[in-house]
């Protein structure tokens, strides 16, 4: 029988998290789907992984030079049987309901790309459950995305995004293999005339990173992302993308003007002191960890220092015409 969704997942040096995540997929409960691993050049290959897994579901492993993710999850497309194209990131849970889910949405009502959005799984550390909150938060605008009242054109992301046979046929898949490839293929589906939804019960159980040093790095990657889109796509950087660099920028002179004693300054930390306090109190009710509310605030001033350093670096780079989208990076 042909697959209906072909489910495409990159790795690369990442043989753990893959584990997990094709663990998730034999307990799905809607099963017309097969799964295709792309090992990027990975120095720590996966083969052993995918062979447990031979004969528990439809599952197919194939390498190929390193070249990023984004060319890897078009190179499982190529070879996909399917009707829709899933692609996860490897450190994906995937939820027992989520094709189900997918399926009962798509046959209600059709759409040409989807996605949902991410959750922080119970068994995640205080630090990945502080992490998961401030990225999906509307106080720190990562909640913006994924969900019931999203405004305007949904733009799904590679961790949690499907598309139709046809859309890849005509779009060719990613233009670019890492930094933003998601965002400006998204973004190319929907001005191509797609129509992309929102499935808000198709979420994943997303990790987040395990250290703070390597979460300061995903998120200078992302505002370096946001940037490189815009060498693609005009009217990318909008004012919300660039709220992190206020943030920033604020609570420095702020910082800076206390230390005269300016009750401009004084001001401004108390500002940025409720701000911090509402993000404390909205991860404990979120979570019921106090642990990760008290973590959230300095998670969130990480996440906004992080991803504001990444737009200023990035679009020097611009100016200067450096691009960015001619070799591998090591992302975190």
């Amino acid at each position: 029988m042909t697959p209906k969704y072909s489910i495409v997942i990159p790795v690369y040096n990442r043989p753990e998290e893959l584990d997990e995540l094709l663990v998730s997929l034999t307990l799905q409960h809607y099963k017309n789907f097969e799964v295709i691993v792309v090992e990027d050049g990975s120095s720590i290959p996966s083969k052993h992984i995918v062979d447990k897994y031979v004969g528990n579901i439809a599952i197919k492993y194939y390498t190929k030079e390193n070249g990023g993710q984004g060319f890897a999850r078009n190179y499982g497309y190529e070879r996909a049987n399917g009707e829709y194209l899933i692609v996860y990131d490897s450190d994906c849970i995937i939820p027992a309901e989520y094709l189900a889910v997918v399926e009962k949405h798509l046959n209600d009502d059709p759409a040409d790309a989807f996605g949902g959005p991410d959750a922080a799984h119970p068994n995640f550390s205080i630090l990945q459950k502080a992490i998961s909150y401030t990225m999906t938060s509307l106080l720190t605008t990562g909640g913006i995305r994924g969900k019931k009242q999203h405004v305007g054109t949904f733009h799904p992301r590679s961790f949690n995004m499907g598309i139709s046979r046809e859309v890849f046929e005509k779009t060719k898949g990613y233009l670019i293999p890492f930094m933003g490839e998601d965002m400006e293929f998204s973004t190319r589906i929907v001005r191509e005339g797609f129509r992309s939804v929102l499935i808000p019960e198709a979420f994943v159980y997303h990790k987040r990173r395990t250290s703070v040093k390597q979460f300061y790095n995903q998120l200078k990657y992302f505002g370096r992302a946001r940037i490189n889109i815009s060498r693609f796509h005009s009217n990318q950087v909008r004012f919300i993308h660039l709220f992190p660099l206020f943030f920033t920028l604020g609570w420095i002179l702020s910082l800076g003007l206390s230390a005269f004693d300016s009750p401009l300054g004084h001001f401004g930390i108390a500002c940025y002191s409720t701000y911090l306090l509402f993000i404390f109190l909205g991860c404990l009710f979120s979570t019921s960890a106090l642990g990760a509310a008290v973590l959230a605030p300095f998670m969130a001033i990480i996440q906004m220092f992080g991803y504001g350093y990444g737009l200023i670096y990035e679009w020097l780079r611009k100016l200067r015409g450096i691009n960015p989208n001619t070799k591998y990076i090591e992302i975190y």
